[in-house]
């Protein structure tokens, strides 16, 4: 069978490791910060600031607001838009993601 790297004809360089809230996962280059967490099994990285329900991508293309997280200490950050990079450290987000 066919992997999706083979149908898209993909040579991505060697992985490296992300942390996501202290644990490590693995990531590629070019890689989404949402490519990467969804690609460890990760489909929800954010609650919402009212009811506290779970929250992942949505859209994909960075219109909603749905894939929030901190990416090194920076809230509000739009997972399906930002590239992962080696070392990156990733957190969950509730709500609104500032210190109020």
């Amino acid at each position: 069978m066919k992997t999706p790297f083979d149908l898209a004809e993909a040579r991505p360089g060697p992985a490296f490791t992300v942390t996501l809230d202290g644990r490590e996962i693995e990531a590629l280059p070019g890689q989404t910060v949402a490519a990467a967490l969804w690609s460890a099994g990760v489909t929800s990285w954010r609650t919402t600031r009212v009811e506290g329900r779970p929250r992942g991508i949505f859209c994909g293309i960075g219109v909603c607001f749905d894939c929030l997280v901190t990416v090194n200490d920076r809230p509000n950050q739009r997972a399906c838009l930002v590239p992962v990079r080696p070392g990156d450290a990733i957190r969950t987000q509730e709500g609104t993601g500032h210190d109020d």
